[in-house]
């Protein structure tokens, strides 16, 4: 019997459809992860064994990050920021493949354990000296960020109060400038397309400024649980 050849048009938009069918399921399995992870009360002391079981190793004890090894301090970071990015690492719409293992290893597809690493780390003290650039850009990454990111992150760079833009101070120089490069090369789908446009449009001095600037900058962060004299959080 003969059978006709499907045309290669077809194949490639069935293809596409298939693709885009699958980013779709996995934007509202993020959703719902978030949905489900935010509506929980958070037990900070669960999340405290499940950081130190499972990511001390890589992002220390106090949860600092490592410049060196361009892993991020986690201290202090914004709530629903880490909510959304161990939803997003858990649905793979965030590339690492370390950290792919790590969240399916400490069961961190459950939206109890998202609340509780997130409140955990949400209530450490922050990172007091990140690794910082040399300073002698900080005048243009300041005139950057107040122009172009400070609408989204807040105008001392701790993030929004409502939503999941992070606080992008006390962070390591090498982490926030390897992040941007990532951004602008497209290798992160998981945030604004805007944003990569705008970092993409953004010349290698002008990455270095932005990094230089908001490695200098320190402080307390949007939306951070207050810590009561027993070391529970209050909300």
């Amino acid at each position: 019997m003969h059978h006709r050849a499907i045309p290669r048009t077809l194949v490639i938009a069935a293809l596409l459809a298939i693709l885009t069918l699958t980013v779709h399921a996995s934007t509202t399995r993020v959703d719902e992860l978030l949905k489900a992870a935010l509506a929980l009360d958070a037990n900070r002391a669960h999340g405290a064994t499940l950081y130190h079981e499972q990511c001390q190793g890589c992002h220390g004890a106090q949860a600092t990050g490592d410049a060196h090894n361009l892993v991020p301090s986690l201290a202090g970071q914004r709530e629903r920021y880490l909510v959304k990015q161990l939803a997003d690492f858990v649905e793979f719409e965030r590339e690492s493949s370390d950290m792919h293992k790590m969240v399916a290893a400490a069961g961190l597809d459950a939206p109890q354990a998202m609340i509780d690493m997130a409140a955990y780390l949400n209530g450490l003290p922050v990172l007091q000296h990140p690794q910082t650039g040399d300073g002698s850009l900080v005048q243009l990454g300041e005139g950057m960020f107040q122009e172009q990111c400070a609408s989204c992150h807040g105008h001392d760079a701790r993030g929004d109060e409502d939503g999941f833009a992070p606080s992008l101070r006390n962070q390591h120089y090498a982490y926030l400038l390897q992040q941007m490069r990532r951004l602008a090369a497209g290798h992160r789908t998981d945030v604004d397309p805007d944003l990569v446009r705008f970092l993409d449009s953004l010349d290698s001095e002008e990455l270095t400024a932005l990094a230089d600037y908001l490695s200098h900058l320190h402080g307390p962060v949007a939306d951070r649980r207050r810590m009561r004299d027993d070391g529970t959080v209050a909300d």
